[in-house]
């Protein structure tokens, strides 16, 4: 029997990366036109960040709160747990980041402040609204097999890292531990295919997790002298 360090990541995977790309493939062409509504979703969050409205807060947590439901349903229920018995598990995690952006993101300021820290957030979620669908191209795949957000986990996730990371609230960091968990599940599904959009994934985590410490030194030094 090998050792446990002689094994690689693509030797966990359940499926082929054609398979993967594949349902990628079938889930887009189920789905459209509803990319440009999750793109015009995106934008809408884009100048509400710019623009901010005493409303806007709530409707950017809220929309965000819907589209995680739906990408737990539509894709990682209805169509990933066919080929990955784990993502049946992984969707009530969505189900429960949509629940805390209802809950705890409509509290927040979700804006754009023009920092070192706001200026990456900010990257990050225009990364993930329009460069990330192109890398299918840019690595050979079809336009087809695009991942975009609103329709599968990966630029959900990012595109939410930097919404996060960019807005103002006492438990903002609660907000960042799902899309956290998933850009390393991410990561290490695309590095075990060996896809290109992997170190993606990986940078996004870092982000999440520099960010997560950024949010509690900030919380930790706006405590009142003496309160414990």
């Amino acid at each position: 029997m090998p050792e446990w360090w002689t094994y690689s990541a693509e030797d966990f995977l359940l499926f082929s990366p054609r398979t993967y790309w594949r349902l990628i493939e079938r889930h887009n062409e189920a789905l459209w036109p509803a990319q440009l509504l999750t793109l015009l979703v995106g934008i809408a969050i884009l100048w509400f960040l710019v623009r901010p409205r005493p409303w806007s807060h709530r409707a950017v947590a809220g929309s965000l709160a819907v589209l995680w439901v739906w990408v737990a349903w539509s894709f990682l229920w209805e169509r990933y747990a066919t080929i990955n018995w784990a993502a049946a598990y992984v969707a009530p995690l969505f189900a429960l980041q949509a629940v805390l952006l209802a809950s705890v993101g409509r509290r927040m300021r979700w804006s754009f402040d023009r920092t070192g820290r706001g200026s990456v957030a900010l990257g990050l979620f225009l990364y993930a609204l329009f460069l990330h669908p192109l890398t299918a191209v840019l690595v050979g795949r079809p336009m087809r097999g695009a991942e975009v957000f609103g329709i599968t986990p990966d630029p959900t996730a990012i595109a939410t890292v930097g919404l996060v990371l960019m807005a103002v609230g006492r438990w903002s960091w609660l907000l960042l531990v799902i899309p956290l968990l998933w850009c390393l599940a991410g990561w290490l599904t695309l590095y075990g295919m060996g896809a290109a959009e992997s170190w993606v994934m990986m940078l996004a985590a870092a982000g999440t997790a520099a960010g997560a410490g950024a949010v509690l030194a900030v919380l930790s030094a706006t405590r009142r002298p003496g309160q414990k």
